[in-house]
């Protein structure tokens, strides 16, 4: 058994905890301190009287680590560890655990509301509807913008972890056909695996799930994209930096492919001249990195960290890093 007294939580507000039941992570250490947010600067002084500190976003680097002495376990209110020394983490003995498979159902769900409010033209014709354009139609509907299904279609997956195989899961209950990129650190192709290449030219729709790595860096750019179909649709609920962002805009605005929907960006939050966010193409669909952020999900995160703690208090710690 490890005593742990003391837990900081630098960035709760980063989890909307308005409508989130804290009992038990309360319960899991005797005494906390919730912070919103923690300006850089503050990191330091704020943990180091904590045995253990959760954060989602804000670095734990060398300076800010040196100043805890007592820290015996970090809990990631996330699945990414970017953010994260885990050298000097490891070096001083500390425990780092992370978050894992909270949010499949989220993410997935979310892959295809986008993606049906792109084939669908939803946005287009709440505009028209709006507008008043189906009140001065002639006939009983207003058809001014092309629909698609997503049955027969075929689904481009970059990234076969669980939320790859979750969204491969429901795109098979739409009728859609799978294709699988082969791994990308190279290794094992698995049977049925294509290069990235091959399914680029081929899918109607490719979908992201892969972790954002010197791998995966830049990893759709004006090249890949000009390998789509021109009625490809590309979404990203992974990470911002594997999409170039100026390549896809320009992609969209010469037709090159037919939509996209953006959940990440590769700067959160980003700058006012992001090149997406200046984007006017009804093709695009952004989103503020909200994939993940169900009511559930954010729930069964914070179930997460409870067990963390307290599996570190047993002395059998899990999903360590």
């Amino acid at each position: 058994m490890t005593a742990l007294q003391k837990g900081v939580f630098l960035d709760l507000e980063s989890i909307h905890p308005q409508d989130l039941d804290l009992g038990e992570l309360k319960d899991s250490v005797p005494s906390w301190t919730f912070h919103d947010s923690s300006p850089l600067e503050q990191v330091a002084a704020r943990i180091a009287k904590a045995q253990v500190v959760v954060t989602n976003k804000v670095p734990l680097q060398a300076e800010q680590l040196r100043a805890a002495p007592e820290l015996r376990l970090i809990c990631l209110a996330a699945t990414g560890a970017d953010r994260i020394d885990l050298d000097t983490v490891r070096k001083a003995g500390i425990c780092v655990c992370n978050a894992r498979d909270y949010a499949t159902a989220s993410v997935a769900e979310a892959v295809f509301a986008m993606l049906l409010t792109l084939l669908r033209q939803l946005d287009t014709y709440r505009r028209q509807v709006a507008a008043g354009a189906w009140s001065e139609s002639p006939h009983f509907c207003l058809f001014e913008a092309p629909i698609e299904e997503l049955n027969d279609k075929v689904l481009g997956i970059v990234g076969y972890g669980v939320l790859g195989r979750a969204v491969a899961e429901r795109a098979k209950a739409f009728g859609m056909r799978i294709l699988v990129a082969r791994p990308l650190r190279g290794g094992t192709d698995g049977e049925g695996r294509v290069p990235l290449e091959y399914l680029l030219r081929n899918a109607d729709v490719v979908s992201l799930h892969c972790p954002l790595s010197r791998v995966t860096q830049g990893l759709i750019g004006a090249r890949e994209l000009a390998l789509m179909k021109p009625q490809a649709i590309l979404i990203n609920t992974a990470r911002g930096g594997i999409v170039d962002e100026q390549a896809l805009v320009t992609a969209l605005e010469a037709g090159t492919i037919a939509g996209a929907g953006i959940d990440v960006l590769a700067q959160e939050p980003p700058p006012a001249d992001n090149p997406l966010l200046g984007c006017a193409s009804p093709r695009l669909i952004v989103t503020p990195h909200v994939a993940w952020a169900s009511r559930s999900a954010r729930q069964r995160l914070l179930g997460e960290i409870v067990a963390n703690i307290r599996a570190f208090a047993r002395g059998e710690p899990r999903n360590r890093l």
